[in-house]
């Protein structure tokens, strides 16, 4: 179970560095916010990272 729990954080971990990486500060903000939504199970705070997300995939595209 611990090597489980370390796999997916450190999948999460790169994750986040790719969106840094690649859509900046804003990114991150949009990513964070979409988990911690999830994770409350609140959805303006998910739908308001996820909007954000799409919005730079798609400017980026």
């Amino acid at each position: 179970m611990p090597l489980i729990a370390l796999v997916v954080a450190a999948l999460a971990i790169g994750f986040e560095q790719l969106v840094q990486w690649k859509y900046g500060p804003l990114g991150i903000i949009a990513f964070v916010a979409l988990t911690v939504g999830l994770k409350a199970r609140n959805t303006a705070i998910s739908g308001f990272g996820a909007v954000i997300l799409v919005m730079l995939l798609a400017q980026s595209g």
